[in-house]
């Protein structure tokens, strides 16, 4: 059974930076697609990033591109999203995601299988 566990948010100031991790168990995941998503209050689910796991190839939502990367660690299964010169926007409850085979391209929420429970990361002004 495929777990996500996500850990790392909290309150950062504005111009901040914070690193969430994903940690993830119950199956291989050289084929999968990891996801970040985020959701805030009243507000649907929204991509963040996306990495291949085999390849590395990454994506990202125009409104965090050049502020956060996603990486991968094989040997520890964990995804890294590193999030730089954050914003009171970038305010969410954030989730990571996964699916088998696929590509960076799958962008909705309803496209990935499994879910961690979320982390709250909070930016304050």
């Amino acid at each position: 059974q495929v777990q996500l566990v996500e850990s790392g948010g909290g309150l950062v100031q504005a111009g901040g930076s914070l690193r969430l991790s994903c940690a993830a168990s119950g199956r291989t995941f050289r084929s999968y697609i990891m996801g970040w998503f985020r959701q805030a209050p009243g507000k649907e689910r929204a991509f963040v990033a996306a990495i291949n796991w085999s390849s590395g190839d990454t994506g990202y939502a125009d409104s965090v591109k050049g502020r956060f990367t996603i990486s991968r660690d094989n040997a520890k299964n964990t995804v890294y999203p590193q999030m730089n010169s954050l914003k009171p926007d970038d305010t969410a409850v954030y989730y990571c995601a996964a699916r088998p085979y696929g590509g960076i391209w799958n962008r909705r929420a309803n496209e990935y299988d499994y879910w961690g429970q979320g982390t709250q990361v909070t930016v304050s002004s």
